[in-house]
């Protein structure tokens, strides 16, 4: 199974594709940050948010993909911005027919650490151990979107025997 993780921000979206066969442990397949410069107008740095989504699925053909929740911040411009952002990757994603399961921030934390309220370079030391990197994953948006694929694992399969429980229940 091939699980897209993203970490969604207008400057700096994290993204990983996490790669799990089996009952062998998770492995990391490639991972990457898309930037946009702040002297860029909105809508041309949503384009290319959407237009690297599009070229990230084509290439990597991921099955699934899971994406952080935004969650509420002390600046108001910051989260707008962020949702622009998860607006257009989750477009993306309904364009090229990829799931898409949202988490937020405090249960990728307290799946991936076993605490809510990990803080960033501890998180960043888990993915890294968890997913046996030679070093600690950079920048935190990165690690932050290993941390999404690495819950996205470990909680999708629980769900989906839920569904068809409730399925096939009359």
């Amino acid at each position: 199974m091939r699980i897209l993780g993203i970490d969604p921000g207008l400057d700096r979206t994290g993204w990983a594709v996490l790669r799990k066969d089996g009952p062998a442990p998770p492995a990391l397949a490639a991972a990457g940050l898309i930037h946009t410069p702040k002297n860029t107008p909105l809508e041309k740095r949503l384009t290319a948010i959407y237009d690297a989504f599009c070229a990230l699925i084509r290439e990597h053909r991921p099955e699934e993909a899971a994406i952080e929740e935004v969650f509420f911040s002390k600046r108001a411009d910051t989260q707008a911005n962020t949702t622009h952002a998860r607006g257009v990757i989750l477009l993306a994603c309904d364009k090229n027919s990829l799931p898409i399961s949202a988490y937020n921030p405090r249960v990728i934390k307290k799946t991936v650490s076993g605490s809510g309220t990990a803080e960033k370079r501890q998180m960043q030391r888990v993915v890294q151990i968890t997913l046996n990197l030679a070093s600690v994953p950079e920048p935190d948006d990165v690690a932050d979107a290993m941390a999404a694929g690495l819950c996205h694992l470990r909680l999708a399969p629980f769900a989906r025997a839920v569904a068809a429980a409730k399925a096939v229940r009359p």
